[in-house]
């Protein structure tokens, strides 16, 4: 859907400003939320990750919200340098785009996008999220690594397929509305004239 590079990043920052809310809530929540209680013993989490002081990054705690940033530029970066572009070169080499049913072409680019940017992600929350004080062992991140790509796989690509995507791309043509009215009369009209012709 994004013509320029200009709005291939705005695309990209809506995606990643949706998505790393929800995978800091899934993290927090559904795959660490159980530890944070039973250590700290509180019965809520946003109750234990208070009692711990925040959320342990390089072993250090911070609030929620620097979580979120943090997530947040690391996604934007690397959407925008890896995931965009490598997933648009592998959809291309699987389909033409101009002879691709739209939807078939999208739905080839979000599976691309997951299966790079879930391992990727996986990887960097495992380094960041690591328990530095137990010391550190390249065995136990590779194994951190896979576990959070065993959890993050599932609902990275359902999310992204059913909910998150079709979230942005309504986002997205409410937000270039004119330009894509204008693209779309230029083709009609294009289509018209070969039809006269």
């Amino acid at each position: 859907m994004p013509r320029n590079q200009f709005q291939r990043m705005v695309f990209a920052f809506i995606t990643v400003v949706i998505t790393v809310h929800a995978y800091v809530f899934y993290s927090l929540y559904v795959i660490h939320g159980n530890m944070f209680m039973q250590l700290t013993g509180e019965t809520g989490v946003l109750a234990a990750i208070k009692k711990m002081g925040g959320v342990p990054v390089f072993g250090i705690p911070v609030p929620i919200w620097a979580v979120v940033l943090i997530e947040f530029v690391l996604a934007y970066l690397l959407e925008n340098i890896l995931g965009s572009p490598l997933s648009f070169k592998l959809a291309c080499k699987n389909f033409n785009p101009k002879e691709t049913h739209p939807i078939l072409f999208e739905t080839t680019i979000i599976c691309a996008t997951v299966g790079m940017m879930c391992p990727a992600m996986s990887f960097i929350a495992a380094f960041l999220y690591y328990d530095y004080q137990a010391g550190f062992h390249i065995w136990t991140l590779l194994a951190q690594w896979l576990k959070l790509m065993c959890f993050n796989f599932p609902f990275a690509f359902f999310t992204q397929l059913f909910l998150i995507q079709p979230i942005v791309r309504t986002i997205f043509k409410i937000l270039f509305a004119k330009d894509i009215r204008s693209r779309v009369a230029v083709h009609n009209q294009t289509v018209t004239d070969t039809v006269t012709i």
